[in-house]
């Protein structure tokens, strides 16, 4: 990504020092003599998740798999069993729900991983990569349903036991607000794909024993099983579909939907010294982790004041914006961007 000056992300060197290493010019609390223009802040969140946080997420999101692994066969038995197209989509549906959570196991997994000199901000993007597998699942899943609930409306089939369908709606039912609670706490983009993955299962499971209860009362409305289905199709496009904008924002480096750039800019101008900024960029790294770079024209009477300028203007994006990851070049009302590629 261009940031519209003359470094890049790969300039900089982001391996964490060890217990015997000495500070590393270029990072807070270990700048060179000389260099205090140029500041990179790591934030508190920026190269891993802290060891208690990431043990529970792994837990919250391994149980949620497992128990989906068990309601996901126990449909696809009881729908084949019962005749239900509505319960074998529900359960297909229920695949795809283990898939986002495996997806989202993984990538908290690999979201630990330290940063290292190939890969500066280390494996935080592996979540975006298993989202767009995610979205491929889903597309496939919703065309196979579509395909199956039209052959039905066009050759009604045989007899369904609507006494087993209703007793394995209300065991998915549950199961999935069960699932609900586990994963309300996450904020990861997979784990709230999977969040949105098992809430419109539970939107279907209820959905489901409502269509038992009215074929129980009226045998002829038979067709509401694979109309059921195409319900549950729209509700994964749905998803899809957000999935996919997400996804689209993060690749293309958009800013972040919650940020204005405009207050961002104003909260960083009213740093005492600071007369403009521009070049500012801001863009997601992975799900609560976003990044900022930016030039500060400084004032020549703040000119000795850069540290303090820094402080105040990385506290104020930290506390308003939630921004943890920020470069920040400071320079003088005189400069005039000779070399830069563009200026803005």
């Amino acid at each position: 990504m261009s940031h519209g000056h003359s470094h890049g992300h790969g300039a900089h060197e982001h391996r964490h020092p060890g217990p015997n290493d000495e500070p590393r010019a270029g990072h807070e609390g270990g700048h060179a003599p000389g260099h205090p223009a140029h500041e990179h802040d790591h934030g508190p969140h920026a190269h891993g998740v802290g060891g208690h946080h990431a043990g529970a997420s792994v837990r919250r999101l391994g149980a949620s798999m497992a128990i989906t692994g068990g309601v996901m066969v126990a449909e696809a038995i009881g729908g084949w069993l019962s005749g239900s197209l509505a319960l074998l989509s529900d359960a297909a549906h229920m695949l795809t729900d283990a898939g986002a959570l495996g997806l989202a196991l993984v990538a908290a997994f690999l979201a630990t991983r330290r940063a290292d000199d190939k890969r500066t901000f280390g494996y935080r993007r592996a979540e975006v990569l298993a989202a767009q597998i995610n979205v491929g699942a889903l597309v496939l899943l919703s065309a196979w349903i579509v395909w199956e609930a039209v052959q039905r409306l066009q050759e009604p089939h045989g007899p369904i036991d609507l006494r087993l369908m209703a007793i394995i709606a209300s065991i998915g039912l549950a199961a999935n607000l069960a699932i609900l609670w586990f994963l309300h706490g996450e904020h990861t983009l997979n784990a709230r794909a999977a969040f949105l993955h098992v809430l419109s299962d539970t939107v279907s499971s209820v959905a489901i024993l409502l269509g038992a209860g009215a074929m129980a009362l009226h045998p002829e409305l038979r067709w509401l099983d694979p109309v059921l289905s195409l319900a549950i199709s729209a509700l994964i496009v749905w998803g899809a579909l957000r999935l996919i904008l997400e996804i689209t924002d993060i690749l293309m480096e958009g800013v972040p939907r919650h940020l204005d750039v405009s207050a961002v800019t104003r909260q960083m101008e009213s740093a005492a010294g600071v007369s403009a900024v521009h070049d500012l960029h801001i863009w997601t790294i992975s799900s609560g982790l976003y990044a900022l770079s930016a030039h500060l024209v400084v004032r020549a009477e703040s000119m000795g004041r850069n540290d303090d300028i820094l402080n105040e203007v990385k506290r104020g994006l930290r506390r308003s914006f939630g921004i943890d990851h920020t470069t920040l070049q400071i320079e003088s009302v005189e400069y005039e961007h000779l070399h830069d590629v563009h200026t803005h």
